[in-house]
């Protein structure tokens, strides 16, 4: 386990991303649809969000806690998370659909 508080929250926010897919996924197979614009389905709109913000902090604190010493192998597992979820931003950003 993390030994410095970035460590900590970025292992939580890593969790936190988790919880934020197993929520969504539970909506969608409820029945939840989406709509022609992003906010038509204000839940899934939130966990998406949720889960997408939840991930990129755990990358930022992650990589901030490993500068500065931490050396948890929870807190390089959060950094994945988080990059994964960076990088499908990104791209969602950069490219047309």
């Amino acid at each position: 386990m993390p030994k410095t508080s970035l460590g900590k929250w970025s292992v939580t926010l890593a969790i936190a991303f988790f919880v934020f897919v197993a929520v969504q996924v539970l909506f969608v197979t409820s029945g939840e649809r989406g709509g022609e614009e992003f906010f038509d389905n204000w839940s899934l709109a939130v966990t998406g969000l949720g889960a997408a913000a939840s991930a990129v902090a755990a990358f930022i604190c992650g990589v901030i806690a490993l500068v500065k010493g931490e050396r948890s192998v929870a807190v390089y597992i959060a950094i994945i998370v988080g990059a994964f979820m960076l990088v499908f931003l990104l791209g969602e950003i950069w490219t047309e659909h």
